[in-house]
């Protein structure tokens, strides 16, 4: 697999620890279903202006428009919702830390759907991604004492569907080659503010009165929060899932765990602790043996 795949996947990564804060700012200021249906329309604008003007749209059979869909709904949707609850709840990091179990799902569903395996140097290299969360798992277990049973579920669930989301999308991208990541993240954003949409007609949750009363400055971070969380980091994230290999995309979904609890130590003002210190020295042996 070209090493480019896997900066795409930490450049997605990256982007998506960037938004993390401030998708936690306001999910505990607001909710995390409100959060959840600005990142999703803002975002569906930015890609329907960047296929008008970039590219091209394709046309696309109502059986692998109908996956998409269904994609964004469960991932971006309904997980999303569960995993901003996690944020709110036990913080982006601790979080992010939860999905380390996601590459043996996705693992597992990819060889079950698409027959992919993985090399023993990718196996070696999800095994330090995972010690990587562990080591995290120590520190906020020593920090807190105990941890937070419903954040956890709330992570867990969030995890689950995002991986039912990442396999739905594939099956759409093998069956239309010639689509974008754009265009396979429009159709998936509609999808996940339908979800939202049908939120709203039994609880509302006054997205634009919200919207309205919030202050300039609120509205330009949730903009910007929206426009690296969302817009690029699954920009970059479906490129990456249409060319790699599932299970190792998904494994280095675990580099989000270092990137958000350094941008909490630079957002709260701490000093990087021996725990993440120690997790960069396993995220840098986790990436020897996946690139080299």
């Amino acid at each position: 697999m070209d090493n480019s795949v896997y900066m795409l996947a930490l450049g997605s990564n990256l982007f998506f620890a960037l938004g993390s804060i401030i998708y936690t700012k306001y999910a505990r200021l607001i909710s995390s279903v409100w959060m959840n249906t600005f990142k999703a329309s803002f975002a569906l604008m930015c890609f329907a202006l960047t296929i008008t003007l970039l590219g091209q749209w394709h046309a696309l059979e109502v059986s692998f428009f109908i996956p998409l869909l269904i994609s964004g709904a469960i991932g971006l949707g309904i997980g999303d919702i569960f995993i901003l609850k996690s944020f709110a709840s036990i913080g982006p990091g601790r979080t992010m830390m939860l999905f380390g179990f996601q590459p043996l799902i996705i693992g597992a569903l990819s060889y079950l759907f698409f027959q992919q395996t993985l090399d023993l140097n990718k196996f070696w290299a999800i095994i330090f991604f995972i010690a990587c969360l562990i080591t995290f798992s120590l520190e906020n277990l020593r920090t807190s004492g105990q941890w937070d049973f419903k954040g956890i579920v709330w992570a867990l669930t969030g995890m689950l569907l995002d991986a039912l989301g990442i396999i739905l999308t594939r099956y759409s991208f093998n069956q239309n080659p010639s689509i974008t990541s754009w265009e396979g993240n429009f159709y998936r954003c509609l999808g996940a503010i339908a979800v939202f949409l049908m939120i709203s007609y039994f609880r509302p949750f006054n997205f634009f009165n919200i919207l309205k009363e919030l202050p300039k400055n609120c509205k330009l971070s949730l903009s910007l929060g929206s426009l690296l969380g969302t817009y690029c980091s699954l920009s970059l994230y479906l490129m990456a899932i249409q060319m790699g290999n599932l299970a190792t995309i998904s494994g280095l979904s675990i580099t989000g765990t270092l990137f958000a609890a350094f941008f909490e130590c630079l957002y709260f003002k701490r000093k990087p602790s021996k725990y993440l210190i120690l997790g960069l020295c396993f995220f840098l042996f986790g990436m020897k043996f996946l690139l080299f």
